[in-house]
């Protein structure tokens, strides 16, 4: 699994859910524009603050922004991202 397209994919639902452009998030989230392109396109992966700024800025959780996403723990081997089986988020 791909985490940063599909962060990029939940954020930009979000976004249009929203109604503002890419623009518009960025004034709102004190990003830059690109950085919100390069984030929906997946090809930057969110730090902590940003998805915090991100999940404020669109008023959602940032579980919202996370859904379909998960860890299989590796537990005497290395772990590996999964996909999350669940729906996205109603407001979302």
């Amino acid at each position: 699994m791909d985490i940063a397209a599909h962060f990029g994919q939940n954020l930009s639902r979000c976004r249009k859910r929203a109604d503002l452009s890419q623009e518009e998030l960025s004034v709102r989230a004190s990003l830059h524009r690109t950085e919100i392109s390069q984030l929906e396109r997946g090809l930057r992966i969110a730090r902590i603050d940003t998805l915090i700024k991100l999940a404020g800025s669109l008023e959602v959780s940032a579980d919202e922004l996370l859904v379909g996403m998960g860890w299989n723990p590796g537990g005497t081997r290395v772990g590996t991202f999964k996909a999350d089986p669940k729906e996205p988020a109603p407001g979302c």
